[in-house]
């Protein structure tokens, strides 16, 4: 069956007063409550640095989860603008070739481009060319030190 020890109450009385036991009765700090007690050191430290890298993450995730992407949507609608800007250029471009297209589709058009730009002329027609004369001068070019006559 069980055995049964029974505590000799003088030898108890000894054990107290010795030890850890005694040390931790006598200790002023394990006679109040633990939620009066200060922490130790060792948990402050902890606590400080649970704190401070609680403290980066949470900034490391707010600057995920709000800045990234509103640097990103201000990014992007810079884009979109400057994208916007040049359509609108483009559009004006084809109008603007349309125009001249539909210009190109009438005689009148090639014929004074034609004129104008490769010096053609219609059978019969005589054609003149204004050549610019060099002006002549009596006086020295600058610069030179030979007396004008």
């Amino acid at each position: 069956m069980g055995r049964v020890v029974v505590a000799d109450s003088r030898r108890r009385k000894k054990l107290s007063g010795r030890g850890v036991a005694g040390a931790r009765a006598r200790h002023p700090a394990r006679n109040t409550p633990a939620a009066k007690r200060p922490p130790s050191p060792k948990v402050r430290r902890r606590r400080a640095v649970l704190t401070t890298v609680l403290g980066a993450l949470a900034i490391v995730g707010f600057l995920f989860a709000f800045v990234y992407p509103t640097s990103t949507y201000f990014r992007q609608r810079a884009q979109l603008g400057k994208a916007n800007e040049r359509l609108e250029r483009l559009v004006a471009e084809i109008k603007r070739l349309e125009q001249e297209s539909e210009k190109l589709l009438g005689d009148a058009e090639v014929e004074r481009l034609a004129r104008e730009q490769y010096g053609l002329v219609r059978p019969g027609e005589t054609p003149y060319v204004l050549v610019p004369t060099t002006p002549t001068t009596t006086a020295a070019p600058e610069g030179s030190s030979a007396p004008t006559p």
